[in-house]
């Protein structure tokens, strides 16, 4: 068994007690964490190698971005795309070596978000997050090996990924515009969506809350933002699959939960 856990942590220095709580209660095998905030030399590598996580790969960004997978099962890096095309630090995949890791490949990714303005004309940003996902996709076609990718996608595709399909449509993160993209994403591979493969729609599941709502729990105005896609192959030996939503409450939290994968290899 191998378990696989994904989470923006909105900071892993700030936060590092609630990494150190996930670690202690979870034992994921592998933890991949995405927006760091911090460049590889600040990341606290001594104290998660002391909790037993040695087996580290950061690509780091000073005060922005910056994706790390950290491992109990030895691990090699493998790749670092720049699918943004501009040098930010949001990709990094590595291969899980020795008998346990059975040489599974996991892409850790943190798409960009893409501003306000849901029009590429209007707004760069959003223009990248479109670019970014088409030079993803392009990669996709070329997967050949069992391959699991997570990260925070920052886009929440069916109608019950959000609070409000319809209030939401025009929002960035489930736009129609946003959505065709992953799909075709989706398909570049035929990766399965392991989160709707174990809690099948319209089911709710939600990954993130945002810090503007005063009572999150109350309104529970959430999105699923964050995601586990596998390659075929590899999604039938995930054996479940968990959204740990209590972390939310957890103090000074991230505003994204962490997501859990077990794995029968």
């Amino acid at each position: 068994m191998v378990k696989i856990a994904s989470w923006n942590i909105n900071s892993v220095r700030l936060r590092m007690p609630l990494v150190e709580r996930l670690l202690r209660e979870e034992a994921p095998d592998v933890l991949c964490l995405q927006e760091i905030k911090t460049v590889a030399e600040h990341f606290p590598a001594a104290e998660l190698a002391a909790l037993g996580y040695e087996h580290q790969v950061i690509h780091g960004q000073k005060g922005y971005h910056g994706v790390a997978t950290i491992s109990r099962i030895p691990l090699r890096e493998v790749s670092r795309h720049d699918w943004q095309d501009n040098g930010e630090a949001r990709h990094v995949g590595v291969e899980l070596t020795g008998p346990q890791g059975q040489g599974m490949v996991v892409e850790n990714v943190y798409v960009p978000a893409g501003g306000d303005i849901p029009d590429r004309e209007q707004n760069v940003k959003f223009g990248q997050k479109l670019d970014f996902l088409e030079r993803m996709t392009r990669w996709a076609d070329t997967v050949d090996r069992p391959t699991l990718i997570v990260g925070d996608f920052n886009i929440a595709p069916l109608e019950c990924d959000v609070w409000s399909h319809k209030q939401l449509l025009k929002v960035v993160s489930h736009t129609p515009i946003e959505v065709e993209a992953l799909a075709r994403f989706g398909d570049a591979h035929g990766w399965v969506d392991l989160g709707r493969q174990h809690i099948a729609a319209p089911a709710r599941y939600f990954s993130w809350w945002s810090y503007r709502s005063a009572n999150w729990q109350t309104n529970d105005r959430g999105r699923r933002l964050d995601h586990m896609w596998a390659s075929p192959d590899l999604a039938a030996t995930a054996t479940a699959h968990r959204v740990l939503e209590p972390a939310r409450a957890w103090d000074r939290p991230s505003d994204h939960v962490p997501l859990v994968t077990e794995f029968a290899l």
